[in-house]
């Protein structure tokens, strides 16, 4: 009920994703960062956004220049664990160790 809530809320268009950004898949270069490897489909920004900061995170300059450039609606912060848990759930599927604890405290989380 909390995600669906968190989520449904949420009312952006869809938008052309990456499908997989994260910082294997992007190189910086002295022209710009280049992006590899995409797992293309449409969806909430939020998403791709999000995935950056799942395993890691991207230079914070990049979430400076995203913000001005197009800044998220209230309560990302809160869709945030939503959007990430599929990623964690199957890394806990493909690797288990720490990733099954990420996606069971995630999901303790949402079902308070």
């Amino acid at each position: 009920p909390q995600a669906e809530s968190l989520l449904g809320s949420h009312d952006e268009p869809p938008a052309l994703l990456h499908g997989d950004l994260w910082s294997g898949n992007v190189f910086w270069s002295t022209t710009g960062p280049v992006l590899i490897d995409p797992a293309v489909y449409y969806g909430s920004r939020e998403a791709d956004l999000a995935f950056t900061e799942c395993f890691g995170r991207f230079p914070e300059d990049f979430y400076d220049a995203y913000h001005e450039a197009y800044p998220l609606a209230p309560g990302y912060d809160e869709r945030r664990e939503v959007l990430n848990l599929y990623h964690l759930m199957t890394h806990a599927n493909m690797f288990g160790g720490g990733y099954i604890d990420s996606a069971l405290s995630v999901l303790r989380r949402l079902a308070d």
